[in-house]
């Protein structure tokens, strides 16, 4: 119900505008505040962006600069899309949560702080779901974890659990909220066109399988004038 909703049955109109930016626009700006541009240039006096495959993620991270800021980038994604979510949840409870969720989501991928070019939005979606249902969320790991360990490539993985998220939050969902099943089909087909290059590499046979081993430094900038944009990147955060 949330805190809102608990202490007040109906609200006037101008103050139910001003929650909508509470939960709706607040998030969104919490998911602009990418950290993995942020590590780049603070700890590295460079952009993610310009290496590998130019995305603002977990995995671009990993391969360019190593476990530490990966696992910095990990760490903030995730923090960002709780925060969002417990502030949505203030106002009307699991159904104001799941639109703050979303809205940082969308905030990761379209962020108003770097000309809307940010990461893919997997770490977000998976904090999101684990908040929100950990029953789906343990059966999306359980998924994920199959896919990549059989194909070591994360964007497969990433884009088949977010197109089986609305399938399985239809069927056991058991909210009122049948709208938040519409929020669901919509992220899975955000992913998946932000995986569509990742896609038609791995049709090609030119996506590069994931590995926790980390370029050197010399040999990240020639990597990157050589292969553009050949490096597998979808778990961002």
């Amino acid at each position: 119900m949330g805190i809102i909703g608990y202490f007040f049955d109906e609200l006037p109109l101008p103050v139910g505008l001003a929650l909508i930016f509470v939960y709706v626009f607040i998030p969104y700006l919490l998911g602009s505040i990418n950290t993995a541009i942020i590590v780049s240039s603070t700890m590295y006096h460079d952009d993610i962006r310009k290496h590998g495959s130019g995305n603002a993620g977990f995995t671009n991270m990993m391969r360019t600069y190593g476990k530490k800021a990966a696992a910095i980038t990990f760490a903030g994604d995730i923090g960002k899309t709780v925060l969002a979510i417990m502030v949505g949840w203030c106002v009307y409870g699991y159904l104001s949560a799941f639109i703050a969720g979303f809205a940082c989501f969308i905030g990761h991928i379209f962020p108003v702080f770097y000309q809307f070019k940010g990461g893919k939005g997997v770490l977000c979606l998976a904090t999101l779901v684990l908040m929100m249902d950990w029953r789906i969320f343990l059966m999306l790991l359980v998924l994920f974890v199959g896919i990549v360990w059989a194909t070591k490539y994360i964007s497969a993985g990433s884009v088949i659990c977010a197109m089986v998220f609305p399938i399985v939050l239809n069927r056991i969902n058991d909210t009122p909220w049948k709208s938040i099943e519409l929020i669901a089909v919509l992220i899975a087909v955000i992913v998946v066109v932000k995986h569509r290059a990742n896609l038609k590499r791995i049709f090609d046979g030119t996506e590069s399988k994931f590995t926790f081993k980390v370029k050197s430094k010399a040999r990240v900038t020639e990597s990157d004038n050589t292969t553009g944009n050949s490096g597998e990147d979808s778990a961002n955060g």
